[in-house]
Parts: C-alpha cells; structure tokens; sequence
C-alpha cells in the first residue's frame, strides 16, 4: 500500500514582535486602552496595601461604602450595584460576616430576601478606609499639578461615559463604582500563602483575595 503523503501544513507568518515600550503586538491599535489596564492594575495592588490596615481586601471596601452610605440594603441591590454574579457577592458577605464586620437577616418585609448590615465593627472602619483612600488618591496623583489632576478627572470621566454606552451596566451616582468612587473590584489571585482559594473577577468568581494586601492580577 503505498505510503500517504503527508499532509499539508497551512504557512503562519512569523508573530508580530513587542514594541521597543513593551506593548504587545496585538494591542498596537490600543495603546491608551493598554496603559489604562496597567494603571489600574498597579492601583489595585496599591489599593490593597493601604487597605490591609483596615483588615479588607481589595472589593471589600466597596460593599462597605455602600452599606456606611445607605445603611442595611437586600443583597440583591448589592448584587446590582457592584455589577457581580450572585455567588461572588455572597462568598464577599461571607468573609465580610466571619471578619464581624457586617450581618445578613431575612428582610421583614420578604421573608425570601436578605437584609446586608454594617456592624458597630464594620462601621468602626470607615475612618481607616477614609485614610486608605486618600494616601492611595495622593500616592496615585503625586505627579500631577493640582491642574492636571482637575483635567484627568475630567478626561476619565469622558472614557468612563464612553464605555457606559457598551456596558450592559453602567454603576449609577449612587453605585460604589460611580464616578469619584472608584473602579470596580478586578480580577486577583491570592498570594503563595493565602489561607483561602479563587480569584476574583466582576461577573467571574469571586472579588476578593484570600488575604488582606496586594495579590497579583489574574487578568
């Protein structure tokens, strides 16, 4: 029987090399876009420094500023609000609940719901996540003349409209992700020596380290 040809291999051209900055090849025709992710990478991990004071992990803090601001809410406007797959925001109440910080109890007014409280404990954080949030802002901002602050915030603000329109939820004034509040949780891996396991994502996982700090970014 006479041997088959072998068979034929479509050609690939060679991949396109990294910019001299270090830009993927593949996000050429976003270079804002890229920087943008970088920037909120690194603020994330800075977030997370300042936050361990506070005994929070990074995405905590905004299930917190919701509750300081408008006091016990159903799980279900959480879940609205941060934009997270339910399981997300119930694991995040969860060590919220175990770190004393907040308590669920069914809604009087429907049974079949769940009312999310800031505890004495919980409150009692505000200040430190107050602080955490101001050294991060300056930390963040320390390049920039009082002007150019003014115009970043005014420029991001046109990026984060922009993006609204794609987004099949856009945080509303009164959302922890709302402008002036801060980006929403980001996906992160827990450290070599957490005691806890998952990632984070919105919509994804979970929004939350296995332990206070900086984690790597899992995106």
């Amino acid at each position: 029987m006479p041997a088959r040809p072998p068979a034929s291999v479509p050609h690939r051209s060679a991949p396109a090399a990294a910019r001299p900055d270090g830009t993927p090849s593949a996000a050429r025709g976003g270079p804002v876009s890229m920087t943008l992710s970088r920037v909120a990478r690194l603020h994330r991990v800075a977030a997370g420094r300042f936050l361990r004071a506070a005994g929070l992990y990074p995405g905590q803090e905004f299930v917190m500023m919701h509750l300081w601001d408008h006091g016990p809410v159903r799980q279900s406007e959480l879940i609205r609000v941060l934009d997270l797959d339910p399981s997300t925001v119930t694991k995040m109440l969860q060590r919220l609940e175990q770190g004393g910080h907040v308590r669920r109890a069914p809604d009087p007014a429907d049974r079949r719901a769940v009312l999310v409280e800031a505890t004495d404990a919980g409150c009692a954080l505000h200040a430190q996540v107050a602080a955490a949030w101001t050294e991060l802002e300056d930390h963040s901002l320390a390049a920039l003349t009082p002007d150019e602050r003014g115009e970043l915030a005014r420029l991001l603000g046109k990026v984060e409209a922009g993006l609204c329109r794609l987004a099949p939820f856009c945080p509303d004034s009164q959302g922890p992700g709302s402008p002036g509040a801060g980006p929403a949780p980001e996906p992160t891996a827990p450290p070599a020596d957490a005691g806890a396991t998952g990632s984070s994502a919105p919509g994804s996982s979970e929004a939350e380290t296995g332990t206070p700090g900086p984690a790597a970014d899992a995106g």
